[in-house]
C-alpha cells in the first residue's frame, strides 16, 4: 500500500507536538519519512514505553480536534539557531544551512518542516502510532540513545484497516518470531550482543542449505580450501581494508608483537592461496571457495536479528580470470546465483548495479579507468541478460562495482540476497600474474560471487518468504511420529524411528502424555512436512497412516514404500 508522505510528515509534526505536551522536557531529534509511514526520535529522561502510546496518540487526536493553524515559513540560519536554541539535535542538523524551513503549530511549538504544506490537521483522519525503540542519534552508537517513535497515517479508516492488516501479515512473517516459534535460534547477551547461537533444528536447515550449495559449486568447477579466521594487518594492509574498512573490522589484537584481526572476508586469503604456485592461462578461469566464518562490527542499533549480525558464515567464492573472460564468468556466476534461487524458491525483488562516485575519493580506490572499464563490463553483462537493473551511483565496494540482487524483508526493507563483483584492484595490490599463451606476464582480473550470501541472512529471507514452511529436503524435522496411545504403540513408534533415522531422515517420536489432538496440533505448529499416526492397525499391517502439513486427509501405505517416498523428495530437493 502506498503511503502518502506529505499527510505524514504532517503527521510527525503532530506526533512531536503531542510528546512535547505530555513530556515538556524532552528535546526533539529528527523526523523520517519512509514507505511505513514516520518515525521521530525523542531524548526523555526516562524513556518512553510502548504501553505509553496510547496516551500520546490521545493527545494527538485532542491536538486534531482543537483545530490548531499550521503556518510555514523559511527563516535564516541566525533566526533558526534562536528558535531552536534549547534544541540542541536541531542545530546539529541545520548547522551548515543558510536557510531553514520551519513550521509554526499554535502559539508555542516550532518544528523544522519536511516535505508539505498542508496546514490542516483535519486532514488527517486515521493515524496509529506502531511501535518505540531505542536509536542512536545519526545511528552512530558513540551517541546518544534516543527513543524512536513511529507511525502512520492515512487520509480514511478504510486504509488504515488495510495497513493494520498488512502489519499483522509481517509481524507473522518476521523471521525472528518464527525462529522463536521454530526453536530455530537464539540470541543471549552472555554470548555477546549479535553472536547467534543456532539451535538443533535451525542447524539442520544450515547444514541442508550448506551442503546443496556445496554440491552446486562443484558441479561448476569451484576448489574448496580452508583459511584461518584471524588475518594480519599487513595482510589486511596490503588489500586496503585496513584502511577502506578498518571501521567494519573488530578491533585488533597483539600476539607477540604481531597484529591480527577477526577476519571481515577471505579475499585476501585466497589470493595468497593462488599466489602458491605461478599460474598460466590454461588455469584460468581459477575458481576458488571456502565455508568461512566471519566477524564484521555492527553497531548495537542496527542488530537485527539474523539479518544484520556480527558473526556469520559464508559460502565465499572468487573467480580469477583474465579480462577477456569476464563476460562469461559474471554470467556463468548468474546463473549459478539464479539456479540457488529457485531451488530454494527466494523471490527477487530487483537487479542493482552499484557505481563509484569519482567525487568522492575517500571512500573508493582512486584510478578513473579502472571503475570506468569495470563499470562498463557489468552493465554489458546484464544488458546481455535482458536484465532490468537500476544504477546505483556511490553504492560500490572500494574496490569495485557489483551486481546486487534484492530481496524484501516482512518488514518492508529492501536487502541484499547475493551479489557479484569486479575487482581490478586486489590483483594489483597483491601483484597476481598468469602467463598467457604467448609466454607474457600478464593481470588477471578478481571476480567475488555471493551465491546466497551469509547463511544468517540468507535463513532470515527463507523463514519471510516461506512463513516457516520449508519444503521436505530443507525442513528441520521432515517426520513426526504420533502414537494413539504411546504405551500400548510406542515399541512399533520407535522401531519406524530408528530405521527412519538409519535413512538419515530428520525424526521426532512423541511420546508424550498429553492427548493425541494435541500432539498432531503441535506437529501442524510445528510445521513438520509429514506427521505419522500410528495405532493398531498399523501395526498389524507394518504401514503407516501419514498426513502431509496442511492437508486434511490422511493416507496410508506400507512403511517401506512411505521410506521410498520420503526419499524421493529429499533427494529431489522437491
Amino acid at each position: 500500500m502506498e503511503i502518502n508522505k506529505e499527510l505524514n510528515a504532517l503527521a510527525s509534526i503532530l506526533l512531536a507536538k503531542a510528546v512535547k505536551d505530555l513530556y515538556p522536557n524532552v528535546v526533539l531529534g529528527d523526523s523520517v519519512l519512509d514507505e511505513n509511514g514516520f518515525t521521530y526520535s525523542f531524548a526523555i529522561n526516562t524513556p518512553i514505553s510502548i504501553k505509553e502510546l496510547p496516551k500520546v496518540l490521545k493527545q494527538m487526536q485532542k491536538n486534531i480536534d482543537h483545530a490548531y493553524t499550521l503556518s510555514y515559513e523559511t527563516v535564516d540560519h541566525q533566526t533558526a539557531v534562536k528558535l531552536f536554541a534549547n534544541e540542541k539535535y536541531k542545530l546539529q542538523i541545520i548547522k551548515d544551512q543558510k536557510q531553514i524551513h520551519i513550521v509554526r503549530f499554535g502559539n508555542d511549538f516550532v518544528d523544522l518542516c519536511k516535505k508539505t504544506n498542508l496546514s490542516k490537521l483535519s486532514s488527517i483522519k486515521a493515524i496509529e502510532l506502531i511501535n518505540v525503540s531505542g536509536v542512536y542519534w545519526e545511528g552512530n552508537a558513540k551517541n546518544e540513545q534516543l527513543s524512536s517513535i513511529s507511525g502512520v497515517a492515512f487520509e480514511n479508516q478504510n486504509d488504515l484497516k488495510a495497513f493494520q492488516s498488512v502489519l499483522r501479515e509481517r509481524k507473522e512473517r518476521d523471521h525472528r518470531k518464527l525462529g522463536n516459534d521454530l526453536e530455530l535460534f537464539t540470541f543471549d547477551l552472555m554470548a555477546g550482543q549479535g553472536l547467534p547461537i543456532w539451535l538443533p533444528k535451525g542447524s539442520a536447515i544450515k547444514y541442508e542449505i550448506d551442503a546443496y550449495i556445496h554440491n552446486l559449486l562443484q558441479r561448476n568447477g569451484y576448489k574448496f580450501v580452508n583459511s584461518p579466521v584471524l588475518g594480519s594487518k599487513a595482510l589486511y594492509e596490503t588489500s586496503g581494508h585496513w584502511s577502506h574498512y578498518r571501521d567494519n573490522m573488530f578491533p585488533s589484537v597483539d600476539v607477540d608483537g604481531d597484529i591480527h584481526v577477526l577476519r571481515p572476508m577471505t579475499c585476501p586469503h585466497h589470493l595468497l592461496v593462488y599466489q602458491q604456485k605461478p599460474r598460466s592461462y590454461r588455469e584460468l578461469p581459477y575458481r576458488i571457495a571456502e565455508h568461512a566464518i566471519l566477524h564484521r562490527y555492527e553497531s548495537s542499533g542496527s542488530l537485527t536479528g539474523l539479518e544484520r549480525v556480527r558473526s556469520m558464515q559464508l559460502i565465499d567464492t572468487h573467480i580469477i580470470c583474465t579480462t577477456k573472460q569476464i563476460k562469461s564468468v559474471v554470467e556463468r556466476c548468474y546463473k549459478i546465483i539464479n539456479e540457488a534461487s529457485n531451488t530454494f524458491g527466494v523471490k527477487i525483488h530487483s537487479v542493482d548495479l552499484a557505481l563509484h562516485d569519482k567525487n568522492n575519493e575517500d571512500k573508493f580506490f582512486k584510478n578513473e579507468k579502472m571503475w570506468i572499464d569495470a563499470e562498463d563490463s557489468l552493465r554489458k553483462v546484464l544488458n546481455d541478460l535482458n536484465i532490468k537493473f537500476k544504477e546505483q551511483k556511490g553504492e560500490a565496494a572500494f574496490y569495485g562495482p557489483k551486481i546486487d540482487l534484492q530481496v524484501e524483508t516482512a518488514l518492508g526493507r529492501i536487502i541484499t540476497a547475493y551479489t557479484v563483483q569486479l575487482d581490478f584492484l586486489l590483483p594489483d595490490r597483491f601483484k597476481l600474474e598468469y602467463k598467457d599463451e604467448n609466454g607474457q606476464i600478464q593481470r588477471p582480473v578478481l571476480i567475488h560471487a555471493s551465491v546466497i550470501g551469509t547463511l544468517e541472512r540468507f535463513v532470515s529471507i527463507l523463514l519471510e518468504q516461506n512463513k516457516g514452511v520449508f519444503p521436505l529436503w530443507l525442513s528441520p524435522i521432515q517426520v513426526a511420529v504420533i502414537p494413539v496411545n504411546p504405551l500400548e504403540h510406542g515399541i512399533y513408534c520407535e522401531k519406524i524411528t530408528h530405521e527412519l533415522e538409519q535413512e538419515l531422515i530428520r525424526v521426532e517420536f512423541d511420546n508424550s502424555d498429553e492427548r493425541l489432538a494435541k500432539r498432531i496440533r503441535d506437529a501442524q505448529i510445528q510445521k513438520i512436512p509429514f506427521q505419522v499416526i500410528i495405532g493398531d492397525n498399523e501395526i498389524k499391517n507394518q504401514s503407516v497412516s501419514y498426513r502431509r502439513y496442511g492437508e486434511q486427509e490422511s493416507k496410508e501405505m506400507p512403511f517401506k514404500e512411505f521410506v521410498s517416498l520420503l526419499k524421493k523428495q529429499i533427494n529431489g530437493h522437491k
